[in-house]
């Protein structure tokens, strides 16, 4: 007998289904994956018609219920891989046992925050306290600033998010802290117009409401209102000035377009009353961009 005949006969039986059972887990897994997208890709078609950000809860719950299904489904198809695998090789599995209990405890003391991060991943998904295309702003342990976007991703384990700025936010789920969703169910526009002290208030505040009226019936805005933009009335008052409130109730995550446009209409409409906004004041809300606009209305 020749000495590689035990060898090739080892390949030819057990080595070809170790082989097969390799492949066919790669393409089972990438089969999944496929499978996941195409679920999801339908899943946001149906839901907005093509917007990516606007979505109705249930369509953002069954988005980032279907991802973490594919990711799970993954795992246990290349773990079933592997248990084959080394049965095909002829390594007993039962004599594993022990061993690995031990290396799992030693995990587990040491992994307990990978542990906390899955439980908490388990819980934002169950609780639907976001999901894909929501926006947020998320408070982490020791951060000193909150991380502000839009959710692109939810495993049980991380939170993927885009920043406005187009950087991408990956946080653990064990260290969120605060979650701040800006996009659920419906979404509020707030405007805040500085005005001198000696203007005429209640003309102010028909002129808004008159600005309102008229945003509410633009075609372009309309769809974004649930209803006609109101005013709130004097909100703060100062030495040099007043700030009046008009607020908008919008769809999700469309509160900052309704905001950009009204803070427009007021502008060209003061102008067109020969009314001046305070330019070296503005005042703006947590909702909205920090930043404050160019002409002084947020």
């Amino acid at each position: 007998m020749e000495p590689l005949d035990p060898l090739l006969t080892w390949l030819a039986g057990r080595g070809l289904e170790i082989v097969l059972l390799v492949l066919g887990s790669v393409l089972l897994a990438r089969f999944v994956s496929w499978v996941g997208d195409k679920i999801t890709d339908r899943i946001d078609a149906r839901a907005t018609g093509g917007d990516a950000l606007v979505r109705s809860e249930a369509a953002k719950h069954r988005h980032s219920l279907t991802q973490v299904i594919t990711w799970t489904l993954i795992v246990l198809v290349y773990a079933v891989a592997v248990f084959a695998v080394l049965d095909r090789a002829g390594i007993p599995v039962g004599g594993l046992v022990a061993p690995a209990t031990v290396l799992g405890v030693g995990l587990g003391f040491g992994a307990q925050r990978v542990v906390g991060d899955v439980l908490a991943g388990f819980f934002i998904i169950t609780e639907r306290q976001y999901g894909f295309g929501d926006v947020v702003s998320i408070q982490v342990v020791g951060g000193v600033e909150p991380a502000d976007g839009t959710i692109e991703d939810v495993t049980l384990r991380i939170t993927r998010l885009r920043s406005a700025n187009g950087e991408v936010v990956t946080l653990p789920n064990g260290q969120i802290v605060k979650v701040t969703n800006l996009s659920r169910d419906w979404a509020r526009a707030v405007v805040d117009v500085p005005v001198p002290t000696s203007s005429d208030v209640t003309r102010v505040n028909e002129l808004l409401r008159q600005v309102g009226a008229e945003a509410f019936r633009d075609p372009a805005l309309r769809p974004l209102l649930l209803d006609p933009p109101s005013v709130m009335g004097v909100e703060t008052i100062d030495l040099e000035q007043v700030n009046v409130r008009m607020v908008a109730r919008t769809l999700p995550g469309k509160q900052f377009d309704v905001g950009r446009d009204l803070r427009a209409r007021v502008v060209t409409a003061f102008r067109r009353e020969g009314l001046n906004v305070p330019a070296h004041s503005a005042v703006s809300h947590p909702a909205e961009a920090p930043a404050p606009s160019a002409d002084g209305v947020r």
